[in-house]
This record gives structure tokens, sequence and C-alpha cells, in this order.
């Protein structure tokens, strides 16, 4: 979808905060024992640390690598809906653990075990997250930028 590299920025920043966001939502909720009006104001707190650390994971490291090892089971010739199926699911069997890493270090006792237990509970919700909302709702919003920026204005 991004064309050059300010678009690809400005993606990943989209896709970085929408994700980021949502799976802080989750682990909040899993925290605090379920899903108040006051669990969404809680996520914004982390929000500021997590989702640059995504952001710049994400576009310096992760992409590439990703878009690799989809295209070690996908063809160029595949259907592109395919292909970016195969690198969002890469995205997230990268991304997941790592972060999970990362909030484990930052927000609770570090442990293997806790870290296994967060990136065990984590690695569903990202990847439903991420193929069936996130990921749609980015590029619509990418889309929507994109396609006004585009259009010439009207008489």
């Amino acid at each position: 979808m991004p064309k050059t590299k300010l678009q690809n920025v400005i993606f990943t920043i989209i896709m970085a905060l929408i994700m980021v966001y949502g799976m802080i939502v989750y682990n909040v909720a899993l925290n605090t024992g379920g899903v108040t009006n006051a669990t969404f104001a809680m996520a914004l707190h982390e929000l500021p640390i997590m989702a640059p650390i995504a952001f710049v994971l994400e576009f310096f490291v992760v992409e590439k690598l990703a878009t690799r090892l989809a295209f070690t089971f996908m063809r160029p010739t595949d259907r592109p809906q395919f292909i970016t199926y195969a690198i969002s699911l890469m995205i997230v069997c990268i991304m997941c653990p790592v972060m999970s890493l990362i909030a484990t270090l930052l927000f609770k006792e570090p442990s293997f075990g806790t870290w296994a237990h967060t990136f065990g509970c984590n690695m569903p919700m990202a990847l439903i997250w991420q193929l069936c909302y996130c990921g749609p709702l980015t590029r619509l919003i990418f889309r929507t930028l994109f396609r006004s920026a585009a259009e010439p204005a009207a008489h």
C-alpha cells in the first residue's frame, strides 16, 4: 500500500498506534479482571511508551524480516490479499513475543515464566486483532488519507 518512505512511516505509525492500543486494552482487562470504561483510559498510560517501541521495531527490523519469511511460503504471483495476510501473520509472530518481553520487563515482575504467560495470552488475541480488525482498519484509514490527498479539489 505505501508507495513512498513517508507513506510507509505514516502507515506504520497508524498500525502501531491501533495495534498497541488494542493490545494494551486487552492486557489491562486481563490484569483488572474485565473491561470497564476505565480500562480504555488506563490503557492510554502505557501507549506513549509502547507505541514508539513498536514503531521502531516494526519500521526498522520486523517489516523486512516478516516479508522475507512470508515469501518462504508465498509466491509473488499469489493473490495480493493472501500475501498481505502472510506478511501480517509473520509480523505478529515476530512482534508478539518481543513486545510481550518488553511489556514484561517494563510493567511486570520480570521472569521467564511471566514472559511465557504474557506471550501465551497475547498471541491468540494479537493474531485476531491484527487480521480481523487492526490491519483492515489501518489500511482503510491509510487509503482514505492518501486517496483524498491525491484527488483534485472539487470546483
